[in-house]
Parts: C-alpha cells; sequence; structure tokens
C-alpha cells in the first residue's frame, strides 16, 4: 500500500500579513498531481487542517474542493482534527462524508475505530487520533494524570485494544502530537500541559507506520516514525525547512517500511538577513534573495533614516526589519549624574540613547518645540522653574 503523509496545512493562515491562500491552493494542486502519478492509495492528513476553529469562508471553500477532488481521486483519504482546528467543526457530517471515501476522525470518542483497507498483503488498519485536550479527556477516560502523555497513551491502548481484535493486519496511526526528539519552530502553538508538551516515541511502538502532525519541520525520528511538517513556511524560523509531504511504501506484515520524501512546490524563498543597511543594500552575496521573502536584522551604530523603503527597493518582499545595535542597551544605567536634567535634557538624551548620536540643530528644534507643546514649562526648560528634584534637594542644602 502506498501513502501519502501530510499535515498542517492551517488553510487561512498568512505569513507576516502576505496571503497565503493561494499558495495553499497550489499545494493542493500539487497533492492531487502526487497522487495520480505516484499512484496513492492512502491520503493521511495528521491535523490542522484549518488555521484556526473559525476559519475565513475561502479557506472553508479550498477545504471543500481538496476533499471533494481527493474523494473523486483513486486514493482513500483520513484526515484528523489539530489543535487548530475545531473538532466539532471540521467533523460535521463526518459519518455522511465517510460514504465518499474521505474519513475525517476528530472524535475522542471513536478512538479505536479504525478505517480498515485492504490490499494484496492483506487488511490495513488505518488509526486516526485527533488532537486530545488532556484537561477535556481527563474525566471521560479517567486519566490518572493532566498531560499529553498520559491522554495520547490511553488512546493508543484503546489503538492497541483494537490491534489485538486484528491478527496479522498492519496498523497505520495518526497522531497529533509534540513527540520528544523532534524540534518545533517559531510557529506552532504551544499546547503545553503544566509545563510539558511532549510524549515518548516508545508510545508508538509495534506501529506499522506512525504519521504525526503539529511540528511544521519534516523529521524522520525512526523509520515507522515521522512528521510531514507543514507544506508552507509559516516563520521565518522554517528558513532551512524542507517542505513536503512522505510517500510510504507499506509491504507485508513484518516488512520494514520504505519512505521517500516528495518537496512541495515553494512560492518564494525564505531569507534572514544580518549587516548594516549599506552591506545589505550593495553586498552582491545577497544578490540571491532579492525575490525572496526576508528578515533584514539591522546593526548599525545609528538606526538608518527610512531603512524598510530603501531596503525594499532591493529586496522588495521585506517583510520584517529589526534592529540589534551594538551600543550599550537602552535605558542602561549612566555614568554621569542623573538629577535636576530639565524635560529639553531627558528627551534629547533619550535621542542620544536611541540612535547613538545627538540630534542636529533642526531635530532639537524640533524636539524642543514638541516638550513644549506638552509640558509646563519655562523659557529654561524647566517645569514649573523646578524640577521635583531640585525641590527635594533644596531644603537640604539650605540645612547645610
Amino acid at each position: 500500500m502506498r501513502i501519502l503523509h501530510t499535515s498542517d496545512w492551517h488553510l487561512g493562515r498568512s505569513f507576516h500579513r502576505e496571503d497565503m491562500l493561494e499558495h495553499q491552493a497550489g499545494y493542493v494542486d500539487h497533492l492531487l498531481d502526487v497522487v495520480a502519478t505516484e499512484r496513492i492509495d492512502l491520503v493521511v492528513v495528521a491535523g490542522d487542517i484549518y488555521d484556526r476553529a473559525l476559519p475565513p469562508v475561502d479557506a472553508v471553500r479550498l477545504a471543500d474542493e481538496a476533499l471533494v477532488r481527493l474523494a473523486h481521486s483513486r486514493a482513500t483519504v483520513v484526515l484528523t482534527s489539530g489543535n487548530h482546528d475545531s473538532a466539532q467543526r471540521l467533523g460535521f457530517s463526518a459519518r455522511l462524508i465517510d460514504a465518499a471515501g474521505v474519513h475525517l476522525r476528530t472524535n475522542a470518542a471513536a478512538v479505536g475505530t479504525p478505517v480498515v483497507l485492504e490490499d494484496e498483503h492483506g487488511p490495513v488498519a488505518v488509526h486516526g487520533i485527533p488532537y486530545l485536550d488532556p484537561h477535556a479527556v481527563a474525566e471521560p477516560w479517567r486519566l490518572q494524570k493532566r498531560s499529553h502523555q498520559a491522554a495520547l497513551a490511553a488512546a493508543m491502548d484503546r489503538v492497541r485494544a483494537d490491534l489485538a481484535q486484528r491478527p496479522g493486519a498492519r496498523s497505520v496511526v495518526l497522531a497529533h502530537a509534540f513527540v520528544a526528539g523532534a524540534l518545533p519552530s517559531d510557529s506552532e502553538r504551544d499546547i503545553s500541559v503544566g509545563g510539558v508538551s511532549r510524549v515518548p516515541t516508545t508510545l508508538f511502538d509495534g506501529i506499522d507506520y506512525a504519521a504525526l502532525g503539529h511540528l511544521h519541520g519534516a523529521h524522520v525520528l525512526d523509520d515507522h516514525l515521522r512528521y510531514s511538517g507543514s507544506p508552507l513556511a509559516y516563520s521565518f524560523s522554517e528558513a532551512d525547512h524542507r517542505k513536503g509531504s512522505w510517500i510510504v511504501e507499506l509491504g507485508a506484515p513484518g516488512a520494514p517500511v520504505a519512505a521517500e520524501f516528495v518537496p512541495a512546490p515553494v512560492p518564494r524563498a525564505l531569507a534572514r538577513l544580518r549587516g548594516t543597511i549599506d552591506s545589505l543594500l550593495t553586498d552582491p552575496a545577497h544578490a540571491a534573495h532579492e525575490g525572496s521573502w526576508v528578515e533584514a536584522t539591522l546593526t548599525d551604530q545609528v538606526r538608518p533614516l527610512a531603512a524598510m523603503e530603501r531596503l525594499r527597493k532591493r529586496f522588495p518582499h521585506t517583510l520584517i526589519l529589526g534592529f540589534d545595535s551594538p551600543r550599550s542597551i537602552l535605558g542602561a544605567p549612566t555614568s554621569g549624574a542623573t538629577y535636576a536634567r530639565t524635560d529639553r535634557e531627558i528627551a534629547r538624551d533619550f535621542m542620544v540613547d536611541l540612535r547613538g548620536e545627538a540630534p542636529s540643530d533642526a531635530e532639537a528644534q524640533v524636539l524642543y518645540r514638541a516638550v513644549e507643546a506638552c509640558c509646563d514649562t519655562d523659557e529654561t526648560g524647566r517645569e514649573g522653574g523646578d524640577t521635583m528634584i531640585d525641590a527635594e534637594r533644596r531644603p537640604r542644602e539650605e540645612e547645610a
């Protein structure tokens, strides 16, 4: 049996305000092409079909189109809900949709009831485990502890109880969880309970293939235990990720699985650039990133003016601009006197801290006018003629 393993579509999600729906639709086209050309028998989608519980209408329309096209393909489909999905909304009409060969597994109460398929080597039991909120299943499942490990262990007990009644059947399990040994990115939502989110790999011992979802990077934890990762990048921490799906060949009972990674189409490369603005704008080494989505971090001693506009002349798809000056941290204690400063002096010193140099005469005049417009000052720049610190110090000076 040939299995296509994917997950974490996050339909409706944007990338730093860039609309991704067109690129998500492109991935669906790619997925259907792979199903046809690679003669896929089973497509498994391990959670996070949508990016949020109430997805945009266009995202729902794309999901509907994807499922209809998959239903008309040669493959059977099993999908589970993830922590971003609404299990009830995603699972609406699941029993009716089953008849079309698309199996939505979103109900924790149904864990342990597989989709059973057949090939030349016999039956294959496909167990879709939706994302399990430990707080939601703790009482009905009588968990001893409210944790992801306890919830998933209880789910796997139900899976193994079913498999025990099917001697000789091979097993495929879909799970949406953070399994130890894999690395997260910046774009996954934290699912930790009591500060703990990871579950051990041993929960999947004895399973022929475990198709994992939740983490956005592709990982191989064992030959039979893999993350497909998200088909598109949703944070710059994924700049070095390979995006795609796994094609898994499930052979005769007891035979090791074989897997091949199929890259997904990348709409635009990601680049994380760092340096002074002059180096980013002139260094020929950055030419390869001129068409990329860019996260730029500037290290100039003085924060450049109109930095984003200047960067976008060379890198028109710059999405994030940060600053990491080698200067001392803003707000750090200074070595000079810190009392009896006028409002003008405080504002001027703030600009020095922020920019690394004093304002020009013209800038200072604008700054002082702003100070005077918002503060009750005399011509010396002192509020009411004296600062609060001066008023507190004067009696002590007279006593002295």
